[in-house]
């Protein structure tokens, strides 16, 4: 647990003291049956806390989040560098507020960006428009069995192609379709009428949060994977209020696409005490590196300063009425 790198809670408890009960209980299980070690992964704050409180040791990575969070309306225009005529739309301000807030339109987003980041997206995007590539969306229930399938055919050869085979059958996809519809979204590429490639992200309406997942093509087209697996999500999430898109883990090249470095944690414990020792001097060795890593990493951020906001609270109801 977790299938997918998604952080989250971890603990089915109600409380603290529930949780640091289950992490003992946890514990002493593992002790009982012998186990070598108890790993949990991407566990959220209130777990983490119990984990640390009980002796697990903590481990720090890094994933890269978009945040829909931007500065105002009234902030980009004293920056001509970033804004053109009628960029940000007419209804911007009244849709946002006075400070840092939601974006209102991708060319919102883009004109948070430093000049040469909101250039070389624009560029990007360009040739896939002029390649003539255009895209649909599907929400869950609106994915036919013909759009699955054609997932399935571009998920697969994005293993194969990389000398693996995917580990997720059609099967798999069939049931989530089945089962949590309501979770999924589909990206479809379409070139003179016909499907060359898709992603699929997964989405979390009651939370407003994103998460990207898979993605594949059938045909090569310049910058095709930028805007299927982040300019679409992003674009999406915009019009419908999501606080948060995250793409997951590994890949620096999506901080050019403004997805910041988020540190993740997961919590473990180890049995034999000189094995718990040494890797726990690793971890707090490691645990610097990463915090330099982190700081380095902000220090080449895409978004203007002006731009820099805490990270926004997810809404009740992301969805537009």
């Amino acid at each position: 647990v977790p299938f997918t790198p998604v952080p989250g809670a971890r603990l089915l408890a109600v409380d603290a003291p529930a949780r640091s009960a289950l992490v003992q209980a946890l514990i002493e299980h593992a002790s009982q049956e012998d186990l070598s070690s108890l790993h949990l992964l991407f566990v959220q704050t209130e777990d983490t806390n119990a984990c640390k409180a009980n002796g697990m040791m903590l481990r720090h990575t890094v994933q890269f989040h978009w945040q829909n969070a931007g500065p105002s309306p009234q902030a980009l225009l004293t920056d001509r560098s970033a804004t053109r005529d009628n960029e940000l739309g007419p209804n911007t301000e009244h849709a946002l507020g006075s400070s840092h807030c939601r974006y209102a339109t991708f060319e919102h987003f883009l004109a948070s960006l430093q000049q040469e980041k909101r250039k070389k997206i624009r560029q990007e995007r360009k040739k896939v428009a002029e390649a003539g590539v255009t895209f649909r969306w599907s929400l869950g229930p609106d994915i036919d069995p013909a759009d699955w399938d054609f997932f399935y055919r571009c998920y697969e050869r994005t293993y194969l192609e990389h000398g693996n085979a995917p580990y997720l059958n059609r099967d798999f996809f069939h049931r989530m379709a089945q089962t949590m519809p309501e979770n999924w979204l589909l990206f479809v590429a379409e070139q003179a009428g016909q499907p060359i490639a898709c992603s699929l992200i997964a989405i979390e309406p009651g939370k407003g949060v994103a998460y990207g997942r898979y993605w594949g093509a059938l045909a090569r087209v310049d910058c095709l994977h930028f805007e299927a697996c982040y300019y679409q999500p992003i674009a999406w999430c915009i019009e419908h209020g999501y606080a948060r898109f995250e793409g997951g883990a590994q890949g620096e090249h999506k901080m050019a696409r403004a997805l910041l470095p988020v540190k993740t944690t997961s919590a473990h414990w180890l049995a034999h005490p000189s094995f718990a020792d040494a890797v726990e001097r690793f971890l707090a060795r490691e645990g610097q590196g990463i915090d330099q890593y982190v700081r380095h990493l902000e220090a080449r951020s895409p978004v203007k300063r002006l731009a820099l906001s805490p990270r926004p609270e997810p809404v009740a109801n992301p969805q537009k009425g």
